[in-house]
């Protein structure tokens, strides 16, 4: 059969009437109106909360907010390869106690991370709890030597 607009119908169940609630038996929602037997959703005028669950906890009370920290994560002074050519001038050898003492460690004991930013050009031994692989290249092709400290 041809389609044109002389004989166009809508599809099956696409215009459903509105769900008049409260007319009766014959209405198809019956004695009760849809609403089952007693209980807090069956009374009139009442009202609950967007996202109630029948007191179990609700859905956006279980998930994280936006913004969660993990409070078990390690977190490390971050020293960059250029910082290193700058103190390298005035010490030799680059300890956690001349970290320290240079003001670079977010904590007293805290953890050092060597990372790759900047050029070295003279030998230096580095310790440091982490290296980049970057920061390793970089101070082993200088001739300097990357030290881990445990």
């Amino acid at each position: 059969m041809a389609k044109n607009l002389s004989n166009l119908r809508a599809p099956k169940q696409a215009n459903t009437g509105k769900k008049r609630v409260g007319r009766g038996m014959g209405s198809g929602m019956g004695k009760t109106s849809a609403r089952g037997h007693k209980g807090q959703r069956s009374r009139s005028g009442s009202h609950m909360m967007r996202g109630f669950e029948g007191g179990q906890m609700p859905l956006h009370r279980r998930l994280p907010k936006r913004g969660f920290t993990n409070i078990f994560r390690t977190e490390y002074s971050v020293v960059n390869l250029s910082r290193i050519a700058e103190l390298h001038e005035e010490l030799g050898e680059l300890t956690l106690e001349v970290f320290a003492a240079k003001g670079l460690l977010k904590k007293r004991h805290g953890l050092v991370k060597v990372l790759g930013d900047g050029e070295l050009s003279v030998a230096v031994t580095v310790h440091a709890h982490k290296f980049s692989k970057s920061a390793q290249e970089k101070i082993e092709k200088a001739g300097g030597k990357a030290i881990l400290v445990a």
